[in-house]
């Protein structure tokens, strides 16, 4: 079996681990040794916080068009399944890249390359997304984050506390693609309760919300809180009877019912002009 490269990087409270396969993050323990990550238990849900590029959630026959070819991409993209370089480090930061392949190309037709930056900063990880286009022309893109939080013991102890008191406007997804159905959550209190229920017909989808934070409470005491200033969309997920909760921020999203002819239409695709970079932020503290 080939070796798994990993990368730590540490400060005097936390201690962080990333898999070169992806540039994903799989451990976040603070100094009394807590684990804060999703343990990839494959029973559940193998990953525990894997990189969505250059596409968030599921194209409609797994197919997109672009410059009157078809092309194929499976669910969140290739970025997840390809090996990135780290390709600078210190003792408390690490960057990994991942640039265009001959192989990328022939289901991408793009040159790019995708940065990934963790950072620590006291109790805060700061994860950094650079998307850079290579291309002569203008590289439509989707990108988003998946990190899967371990809540161990009785999921319904914890609840989630969003940085304004608002109505949220979710979408249901069908065959992974976004359906016409929306609900509405009322918060009570900027809170809202953990329980499967919510997720038993796959992930909340929210295509905009005003709140650009989200802590983790069990108990009302609170445990750790995202951060994602930048992102514009989000999904909250898990699977039935999971001991884990996965807070999405995205740039994109799965495919809606409605139509479009070319991949630069996508709702939700991001347009980088040649030679420019896309960079965004979020960040996970711990409490």
């Amino acid at each position: 079996m080939a070796t798994i490269l990993t990368t730590t990087i540490s400060n005097a409270n936390l201690t962080v681990q990333i898999k070169h396969m992806g540039a994903e993050l799989f451990s976040l323990k603070n100094n009394q040794n807590t684990e804060y990550i999703w343990e990839g238990n494959p029973a559940f849900w193998g990953k525990h916080s894997p990189i969505l590029f250059p596409i968030v959630g599921t194209l409609k026959n797994n197919t997109y068009n672009y410059n009157q070819k078809q092309f194929q991409l499976s669910r969140h993209g290739f970025a997840r399944e390809m090996e990135f370089e780290l390709v600078e480090k210190s003792e408390e930061s690490a960057t990994f890249s991942l640039i265009s392949t001959l192989e990328t190309k022939k289901v991408y037709p793009f040159d790019f390359e995708l940065q990934i930056c963790y950072s620590l900063d006291e109790n805060k990880l700061n994860i950094d997304y650079k998307v850079i286009n290579k291309s002569e022309t203008t590289l439509p893109f989707a990108i988003g984050a998946h990190p899967a939080f371990a809540l161990p013991g009785n999921f319904e102890e914890y609840s989630l506390e969003f940085q304004q008191a608002e109505t949220l406007k979710y979408y249901l997804l069908a065959e992974g693609l976004i359906s016409n159905n929306s609900n509405e959550i009322q918060l009570d209190n900027k809170k809202l309760g953990l329980n499967y229920q919510w997720f038993e017909k796959d992930a909340l989808v929210f295509k905009t919300l005003e709140s650009k934070s989200i802590t983790i409470l069990k108990n009302e005491k609170s445990i750790l809180k995202v951060n994602f200033n930048d992102f514009p969309n989000l999904g909250i997920w898990t699977v039935q009877n999971a001991p884990f909760l996965c807070i999405e921020p995205w740039f994109g999203y799965s495919d809606t019912l409605n139509e479009y002819d070319d991949f630069l239409k996508k709702e939700g695709i991001q347009l980088l002009r040649k030679n420019e970079t896309f960079k965004s932020n979020y960040s996970v503290e711990i409490l």
